[in-house]
């Protein structure tokens, strides 16, 4: 990065800061004598610290005061393997004396020529961001940062008086956005709202005459996809087939298609029209995420993340989809959820025992006509929230991307100009 403003450098972040790890959870650490309070992974969210529940740790001779935080470190996530939450961060607000951290916790400790919101804020920026993500990737695939990898991260470094400037303005700036995704998201949780009531009046639980209750297993046949496998990435009978990154609620995305060998086994998981696909493993509000398959794509398997239901012949597939969204806005499915590695799972042998709802046919095809009209424009207004988040999204990385390169000059008209920007770069 050479770019910078006249007067700005660029420093390697172990040339302005103190960089070190933290304690390792162990047997002889549990708290007896001499505990103090232990910040974990968990406590440093992508909102910031959540301080709701702060373990403690047990500490020797010395160490506290190795290991103690002062007001204005940056706490950075170690790395969890995934790219996206890699080298998450927050400063810490001194808000608990004698608080220490864990190893997975690295803590940047800024020196006097960086302001701690200065470091919090640039942490956060787009070239940052990416720096980070290249020096934690490995050839296995995992992302992890360490100690050494942080020290030769390269960080913009303005005198302290702009550094000021640059947070006075991004605070200015970056709380405009934050209070419009507050809107958003507050408009977007009463479309969810809406919809789950909605779901409930249409697709009610109770006793209706002429109507029967039923099981999952009972209205239709249910099926895991085929597992993937190292050694079918290769083969004579490459297919394309769908897995939980394609399933969406009531839609299917087909811009990003896998494919895996199915030799020998393809007719067997070889998607037909009316298919109903519900994702088996998935953060427990959205678990059971349903679509229908209606052709498209065509000649397409899918993989054991997902299930499969094939309607009975006295179920239509449409309504077995509502079933099946009701379940999952009501919690239904998450009740019969189990969680492994923050992963809720929901199995074929309990999702099959889950109550079904039979009306006669011509009064689930009433029932899915007045769905479709009553939803519609609920999904207008998803639709148009999920495009306010992705506009805010690339309107903050631009406002940030502005400040650390000296384009944020706090004149009437910035905003617009990083709106302009923002819009460029999506």
């Amino acid at each position: 990065m050479s770019d910078v403003p006249p007067g700005w450098t660029v420093e390697a972040l172990g040339d302005v800061a103190v960089i070190q790890g933290g304690i390792q959870k162990q047997p002889k650490r549990a708290p007896s004598i001499n505990k103090h309070p232990f910040l974990r992974v968990a406590n440093v969210t992508s909102a910031g610290l959540d301080l709701s529940d702060v373990h403690s740790v047990e500490l020797f001779d010395g160490e506290l005061s190795r290991y103690r935080l002062a007001r204005g470190d940056l706490l950075v996530v170690e790395g969890n393997g995934s790219p996206s939450q890699i080298g998450r961060a927050a400063v810490w607000n001194g808000a608990i004396d004698s608080c220490v951290h864990q190893n997975h916790l690295i803590r940047v400790r800024p020196g006097p020529a960086i302001l701690p919101e200065y470091l919090g804020l640039v942490w956060n920026g787009p070239r940052t961001r990416q720096l980070l993500t290249d020096l934690s990737s490995s050839s296995s695939g995992l992302h992890t940062l360490s100690v050494a990898k942080l020290k030769r991260v390269t960080i913009p470094v303005p005198p302290l008086s702009e550094q000021r400037r640059i947070v006075e303005l991004l605070e200015d700036h970056l709380s405009r956005l934050d209070a419009a995704d507050t809107y958003v998201s507050a408009s977007a949780g009463r479309a969810g709202a809406l919809t789950r009531s909605i779901l409930e009046s249409i697709v009610p639980m109770d006793q209706h005459d002429g109507w029967r209750m039923t099981t999952v297993g009972q209205a239709g046949r249910l099926q895991l996809g085929r597992a993937r496998h190292p050694d079918w990435h290769n083969g004579p009978e490459m297919r394309p087939y769908l897995r939980v990154a394609n399933i969406f609620e009531d839609r299917i995305v087909t811009d990003d298609v896998m494919t895996m060998d199915f030799s020998g086994v393809f007719d067997k998981y070889r998607l037909h029209p009316g298919d109903i696909l519900l994702n088996e493993g998935q953060s427990p509000h959205l678990l059971g995420r349903p679509a229908i398959y209606r052709g498209q794509p065509a000649e397409v398997a899918f993989t054991n993340s997902l299930i499969r239901f094939q309607a009975s012949a006295e179920v239509l597939p449409e309504w077995a989809l509502l079933v099946f969204r009701r379940h999952m806005h009501s919690g239904r499915f998450k009740r019969e959820s189990r969680i492994t590695t923050n992963i809720a799972h929901l199995s074929m042998s309990r999702l099959r025992d889950v109550e079904f709802p039979v009306p006669p046919l011509e009064e689930q095809d009433r029932r899915v006509k007045w769905a479709g009209e009553a939803l519609q424009g609920l999904v207008r207004l998803r639709e148009n929230a999920a495009q306010a988040r992705k506009r805010s999204l690339g309107l903050r990385r631009a406002v940030l991307e502005a400040a650390f390169s000296g384009r944020l000059t706090g004149r009437a008209g910035d905003l617009e100009r990083v709106q302009e920007l923002a819009g460029a770069a999506s």
